[in-house]
């Protein structure tokens, strides 16, 4: 009987377990990024990458919803980012995301991988995952649109353990890039990057915006700061 039960519980599990350390994402960011630059001439040859992608196709949403918070979170912005990356390389070479295709957004628009047994786009892991399934205002940090502007993409995999304090690095990191965010004491003028115009709905859920940039800065701001959107620039986050 026991080995009976053994048995019907080994055919309940699944084909593969998904490796939460995302170790083979992990040796490519590794090996192809550098403060925040990609290697994408090198990065074409990969074929890990592919291995990588397939993996997280392979996922069905049964499995997705099994995950702990963590879990899915650092799976949907690993896949953003790595998907984005794949993207790029099926274009390459190209000077900014925005040269794919011809209608506005198009290259969030592009259902081009599968995920969660769908054709999804990167629009569809933004806007209908991440941001409706999560109240985290620092995933717009972590997921990179291959470009100058965006917060940088990080030499390494977010992972469930480590995601706690890769949030807080990466806020703080983009928050204190005084060519993207910065704050002028004498004219009490906040700079921020239009990230924080675009999703200012997501930075003042719980806070004021000013509330939500505070902890990160310095200098301490004054009442009523008047604010600025800097460049944004799309060229291509490329290491030259």
């Amino acid at each position: 009987m026991k080995r009976i039960i053994l048995a019907l519980f080994l055919l309940a599990l699944p084909a593969f377990a998904f490796d939460h350390s995302h170790q083979v994402y992990d040796t490519i960011l590794k090996k192809y990024v550098l403060n925040g630059k990609v290697d994408y001439k090198s990065l074409k040859n990969e074929n890990n990458l592919k291995q990588y992608l397939d993996s997280i196709s392979a996922v069905s949403i049964s499995e997705y919803n099994s995950y702990s918070k963590e879990q899915k979170l650092a799976f949907l912005i690993n896949a953003y980012n790595a998907f984005t990356i794949q993207l790029i390389l099926d274009n390459y070479p190209i000077k900014s995301i925005r040269n794919i295709g011809i209608l506005p957004l198009a290259p969030w628009r592009k259902e081009f991988f599968k995920l969660l047994g769908e054709e999804r786009s990167l629009g569809w892991i933004e806007h209908e995952k991440l941001r409706k399934d999560f109240e985290e205002p620092r995933i717009h940090f972590a997921i990179v649109c291959a470009s100058i502007g965006c917060p940088p993409l990080i030499s390494e995999a977010y992972t469930p353990e480590k995601l706690e304090s890769q949030f807080q690095t990466i806020k703080n990191n983009f928050l204190n890039d005084t060519s993207k965010n910065r704050y002028d004491v004498e004219s009490n003028t906040l700079y921020l990057s239009s990230i924080f115009d675009w999703f200012k709905e997501d930075f003042t859920k719980k806070s004021s915006l000013v509330d939500f940039i505070q902890p990160s800065l310095k200098e301490k701001i004054g009442i009523n700061p008047k604010i600025k959107y800097t460049y944004y620039d799309w060229n291509l986050n490329e290491k030259k």
